[in-house]
């Protein structure tokens, strides 16, 4: 008996499963090691091929999900306790309720999977990878969402990165899948089997490679020299009104000693709405942008006198004007659903009242480019990056995530920038408070980065490009029809093989 078999069955499989949605998390950053996503999903697509029912199926991909998410989104816990100054047994306890309802969508694809078909390999290869797209694209919008850790996103330096481009990033979640049932094939089945699923993995990464290779936008203009500045505020004085005339010498002294026609600042640079810095300061750094021909783009919160406050940025020198406000926001982070009013007097998290933008923005003309910027983790939407695509030449992201300290988060967050850039063929500006400040080409590469937790400019040039992906000009709506269609159509051949047995068994009993 191996060791497969022996946890399949029994009471161990639970455990099984956990440890795999734990050990998942190492296929992405950090370290990135991302083999062991496919073959933590294919040890729990064997468990659920042994699981005596839909419901213990269902208990089976929880407890992977807890594993999964309870490891890779800790950090939650860091911005709750530390920053937010909730009580550490509340904090413990929200970070755990809300690990357990992302653990839900791989429960849900556990269920429907026993539920609908019984065939092993329409399951592995088929219903599985359909159904866990589908669930990660509900996750990406359901409670207005959190596509953190979808499994693509493991991919990214591997030949089936070449579909992100057309398919985007829950593409891959499917390749990904497909690949961990091809794995339990090689495995578990007979000798033909096994063959046509090596063949099947070989031809799977051809494709990806082959994908790679091609060029779906084309540089335009002349790179663009950029300055991405890192102030490493420290979380905890960032808002402190005694640290606020240190943080503006901070980012004057940086900003004015970058030599470059776009320069970056991270959001909410400014910890103060606009109409309360002093004039002065402002006209300052707008003046020393304009006698360079250059821009500035301050990441700062604005106040309307209609009462709307959004988290934005804004454009300072040469070019006219411009502002882009945030659309997409964090819940509980930059606005209070109104069925939790009561956490405002747990948490301690200020400009957490913040009005949405527009949803529609254009991109901003700035350092000689079509800028299209996102704010914070808005990057982890990859159909809404591409509303401002194809116009925009570059993208641009201001983030602060000392929220989560010295955590999985930063990493993970360069992923997901690195995964749009690929998805829009553009590059990828990513300006933070604290890290990971880098410079990322249109293919995904991370040509220059700061260190974390240390003052700097990355200076450094970053080449526009013009044309569309298939993933710009579709999005995820082709991914989606095909996936629904392959669900469809193992819901029908399950009833036609059902319908099919029961005739059969009349026509016998008679």
């Amino acid at each position: 008996m191996n060791a497969v078999s022996l946890i399949a069955p029994g009471r161990w499989a639970i455990l099984a499963a956990f440890a795999a949605g734990a050990i998942s998390v190492a296929a992405f950053s950090l370290p990135q090691w991302f083999a062991l996503l496919p073959a933590a999903l294919a040890l729990l697509n064997y468990l659920w091929l042994h699981a005596e029912s839909p419901r213990r199926a269902a208990a089976l991909g929880f407890a992977f999900g807890l594993g999964h998410f309870g490891i890779g989104v800790s950090w939650i816990y860091i911005s709750l306790h530390e920053f937010g100054m909730m009580p550490a047994p509340l904090a413990a306890a929200a970070t755990l309720a809300f690990c357990c309802y992302l653990a839900l969508f791989p429960a849900l694809v556990g269920s429907l999977q026993a539920r609908i078909c019984a065939s092993p390999p329409l399951r592995l290869l088929v219903l599985v990878p359909a159904l866990w797209t589908l669930a990660e694209w509900m996750r990406s919008w359901l409670l207005t969402g959190f596509p953190w850790l979808s499994a693509g996103y493991s991919q990214i330096d591997t030949p089936l990165v070449g579909f992100a481009p057309i398919v985007g990033v829950f593409g891959l979640s499917f390749a990904a899948c497909l690949l961990s049932g091809l794995v339990v094939l090689v495995l578990t089945a007979g000798r033909a089997a096994r063959v046509l699923a090596v063949a099947a993995i070989v031809l799977l990464f051809s494709a990806g490679q082959g994908f790679r290779a091609l060029e779906w936008t084309r540089p335009v203009a002349a790179p663009v020299r950029v300055a991405l500045v890192q102030g490493n505020i420290p979380q905890s004085l960032k808002f402190d009104p005694r640290r606020y005339r240190q943080t503006l010498d901070t980012y004057r002294r940086l900003v004015l000693a970058a030599q470059a026609q776009l320069v970056v600042l991270p959001e909410t640079a400014i910890p103060r709405f606009l109409d309360a810095v002093d004039p002065r300061y402002l006209e300052e750094l707008e003046r020393n942008a304009s006698s360079r021909g250059a821009d500035i783009l301050l990441g700062v919160p604005l106040r309307e006198p209609a009462g709307r406050m959004t988290n934005s940025v804004v454009t300072l020198g040469s070019s006219p004007p411009q502002r882009y406000s945030k659309v997409h926001l964090v819940p509980l982070g930059e606005f209070v659903p109104p069925e939790f009013d009561w956490i405002v007097s747990v948490l301690h998290i200020p400009l957490a009242d913040f009005d949405r933008g527009d949803d529609v923005q254009q991109p901003l003309a700035a350092g000689g480019a079509q800028v299209a910027v996102n704010i914070c983790y808005e990057d982890a939407f990859g159909e809404e990056i591409v509303r401002q695509l194809p116009k925009a030449t570059l993208l641009v992201n201001v983030s602060n995530v000392a929220w989560f300290g010295d955590s999985l988060a930063p990493a993970q967050h360069l992923q997901i920038s690195r995964m749009r850039a690929l998805e829009t063929g553009r590059a990828m500006l990513r300006a933070t408070n604290t890290g990971v400040t880098a410079i990322i080409d249109q293919r995904g590469a991370v040509i220059a980065r700061l260190p974390g937790f240390t003052e700097g400019v990355l200076q450094g040039d970053a080449q526009q490009f013009t044309g569309a992906t298939p993933y710009v000009g579709f999005g995820n709506t082709p991914l989606l029809s095909t996936v629904t269609l392959l669900l469809l159509w193992v819901v029908c051949l399950g009833f036609w093989r059902g319908t099919a047995r029961r005739v059969s068994a009349r026509m016998e009993s008679r």
